[in-house]
């Protein structure tokens, strides 16, 4: 396994060079994941506790139906913890892959907006756990609740748990998503705010395909949605759009 260095954009490599350095980053992300998983692992009662505290006390005894499943169960939480935690070292393999492919000046432009992706995941993720899980939780074990007798299984609820969490810590990448492509001049501020109006449908598209089918956690997901939207056209007029006199100096992508 080669050893990781920094590549600088106007060095040039060989497809070996490129395939072995692929290798090491995913080895390297394979390795932390395992680990991450290991931890959570250990820690998997104190996992399974901060998942089902959402839960009203009625219904934190989760049902389990085979020999095997809460052991599979508890293996899957975990997996998901694991990449929940792993997810910033991952991305950050990512772009360092990918990073020497761009220009100076396009590296400028993203490095800024890559140390603010962990921070903008976990805001997600506790957002999600804090605000859109508890609401979608009470209104679906209220829904109808005379007509039937709910019994939670543990699979199906610590699947819904973890993938709204996830959820919720990419869709918090929005505002990064769109800075940075009014900094590489793919969008701009104007073309933000004349296709407002379609950007808010495709928003209420996105939050029904998340986790939960119940119009209270698409209705809380959507706000979000649509105040980061808002929220990534102020800071691409305050700090994404490229300076007149940079714009002179230097050509844009599709110049290079």
């Amino acid at each position: 396994m080669a050893r990781l260095k920094p590549v600088k954009h106007d060095e040039h490599l060989s497809l070996v060079d490129h395939l072995d350095e692929l290798r090491t980053r995913i080895i390297y992300s394979l390795g932390f994941l395992a680990v991450a998983f290991a931890v959570c692992f250990w820690q998997s009662d104190v996992i399974l506790d901060v998942a089902a505290a959402p839960l009203p006390e009625a219904h934190k005894a989760l049902v389990v139906l085979a020999p095997t499943e809460a052991f599979m169960t508890t293996v899957t939480v975990c997996a998901y913890a694991a990449i929940i935690v792993s997810a910033p070292f991952i991305s950050y393999q990512v772009f360092a892959y990918i990073l020497p492919a761009f220009s100076p000046r396009e590296r400028r432009a993203i490095l800024p907006m890559l140390f603010t992706i962990p921070l903008l995941f976990l805001v997600g993720c506790v957002f999600a756990y804090f605000v859109v899980l508890p609401a979608a939780i009470n209104f679906l074990l209220s829904f109808n609740g005379e007509q039937f007798a709910i019994q939670l299984r543990a699979r199906e609820y610590y699947s819904f748990f973890s993938m709204t969490l996830l959820a919720g810590g990419v869709v918090f990448e929005l505002p990064i998503v769109i800075l940075a492509l009014v900094r590489l001049r793919i969008l701009t501020v104007d073309q933000l705010r004349q296709n407002r109006r379609y950007a808010y449908l495709i928003c209420a598209v996105i939050a029904a395909a998340l986790p939960g089918v119940d119009p209270i956690s698409m209705l809380i997901e959507t706000v979000p949605l649509l105040v980061l939207y808002e929220l990534s056209i102020l800071l691409a007029r305050g700090i994404g759009q490229p300076k007149e006199s940079a714009e002179s100096q230097i050509p844009s992508i599709q110049e290079n």
